[in-house]
């Protein structure tokens, strides 16, 4: 770069009309080799699932394009999707960077699928007071089947050990980690052969990775400079940010449930609008999350027949057995609802208890006082007028004034009514009310002793 740099100038020297314009290019060319110097910095703190590996997956490409000195991944994640972290995985085997994957803070973990990324990585490092392992899959729902069970867990040990022996790491210990759930602390991790180093932080880990030869995957050696180098950080994009919002599980399940619960009122309520805009707009969004998860049918299904048992609950009269089914039916619907083996990308027990009950009470009560509204009687406009009772003001003869509900109407009647005397409303045409007479009540007939003796005897 020196060399360039020098050989500009001296022809700048001989061509001084030329020099300005000589001089910028250098000053690009030294820039340029500035760049190069860059460290680039991604934060990985979420769960593993396909919009986090588009994250990283751009970050590898970005730090590519910039021929990064090495890109560093700060990992702390409880785990996720398989299929997401093979990708992350890939992606960073093919690397024409050297990846560094360094778990921290303090307190943080990479457990499950966050263990492979560790593993997967150039150089594996880890914060004090940070752990790693647990990466056997785990059954949802109910128990597995038995041949299953054992082929996705051969699988996951045959991966790691793949893994463990491309970086040079310990592949006994790695495939503990999978088979016996086995975790390690970041002391452990180290005097095992599973991860390179320990750092304090970002700034302690760059002194140590400067100077460290590092042996890529094709067979070449790099060497490591970082000590004092330039630190660009990679952040999510506002897309990348909304994926992994709705990509959570849990996002995902109670926009799914306001979403249900403001079309459910909307179609019980007509006309409400804002229910309906707002429903829709979440479940939208809770569709849109939940294609981004491995979903269970039978999850679905569940869900189905718990919203059938609420309205059933609210059409009849089971004292609490149909709405208990479906509170029931919610709640394992939710738990297997996520078709995957780590429990950090399943459905809380918390959220789906705490989603289930009050959707049901609110499905339930909704129904009832839409039932309770459609058999009440109209009481406003014409038709709440028809079945009134009032009291003829003057003589409808056929017609005159009537006092119906504390005002005064003109009425016509199909026969002669006499001032005072008791009207029902039965129509209305435009502004005059048809009515009749009310029919004055027969007073009980008194039936003596006589009276049933003589039924008697002609019965």
């Amino acid at each position: 770069m020196t060399r360039v740099a020098l050989l500009c100038y001296i022809i700048g020297g001989f061509m001084t009309h030329r020099r300005l314009i000589v001089q910028a290019g250098c000053l690009t060319v030294l820039l340029c080799g500035m760049a190069r110097a860059d460290v680039h910095v991604v934060t990985f703190d979420d769960i593993v699932h396909p919009a986090s590996a588009q994250l990283i997956e751009r970050a590898i490409r970005v730090a590519e394009q910039a021929q990064s000195r090495a890109l560093i991944i700060t990992l702390r994640t409880p785990g996720g999707l398989v299929s997401a972290m093979r990708e992350i995985v890939e992606r960073i085997l093919a690397a024409r960077v050297p990846v560094v994957v360094y778990v921290s803070p303090s307190g943080a973990n990479a457990a499950s699928a966050g263990f492979f990324i560790l593993i997967s990585a150039d150089v594996a490092a880890m914060a004090p007071g940070t752990n790693t392992g647990a990466a056997h899959p785990v059954a949802i729902g109910m128990e597995q089947d038995r041949t299953m069970y054992e082929k996705a867990e051969n699988d996951a040990a045959a991966y790691i050990r793949s893994l463990a022996e491309k970086r040079g790491r310990n592949i006994e210990l790695a495939e503990a980690a999978v088979r016996t759930s086995r975790s390690y602390t970041e002391t452990e991790a180290l005097r095992e052969g599973l991860i390179d180093l320990v750092a304090r932080d970002l700034e302690d880990l760059l002194v140590q990775l400067d100077g460290r030869t590092v042996r890529r995957l094709g067979g070449e050696t790099v060497t490591l400079r970082t000590k004092g180098e330039r630190v660009v950080r990679i952040e999510p994009t506002l897309r990348e940010r909304v994926l992994s919002f709705l990509a959570n599980p849990n996002i995902a399940f109670v926009l799914g449930a306001i979403g249900l619960l403001m079309i459910y009122f909307e179609l019980n309520n007509p006309g409400a609008i804002i229910p309906a805009v707002v429903g829709t707009i979440a479940l939208v969004l809770a569709l849109y999350g939940f294609h981004l998860l491995p979903i269970s049918l039978t999850g679905v299904l569940l869900l189905i027949i718990a919203v059938a048992l609420f309205i059933a609950e609210a059409k009849i009269q089971s004292f609490g057995v149909l709405g208990a089914g479906g509170v029931v039916s919610m709640i394992i619907g939710a738990l297997m609802l996520v078709d995957a083996p780590d429990p950090a990308i399943q459905i809380r027990r918390s959220i789906a208890f705490a989603i289930a009950i009050p959707t049901a009470v609110a499905m339930i009560v909704i129904l009832r006082l839409a039932m309770k509204a459609r058999e009440q009687k109209v009481v406003t406009g014409d038709l709440g007028m028809v079945g009134l009772i009032g009291t003829a003001e003057t003589e409808l003869n056929p017609e005159g004034q009537v006092f119906v509900r504390g005002e005064l109407w003109s009425a016509v009647a199909s026969s002669r009514i006499a001032k005072g005397e008791r009207v029902r409303v039965v129509g209305i045409e435009g502004l005059k009310l048809r009515v009749e007479a009310m029919q004055p009540l027969e007073p009980p007939r008194q039936t003596s002793i006589l009276d049933v003796a003589r039924n008697e005897e002609r019965s």
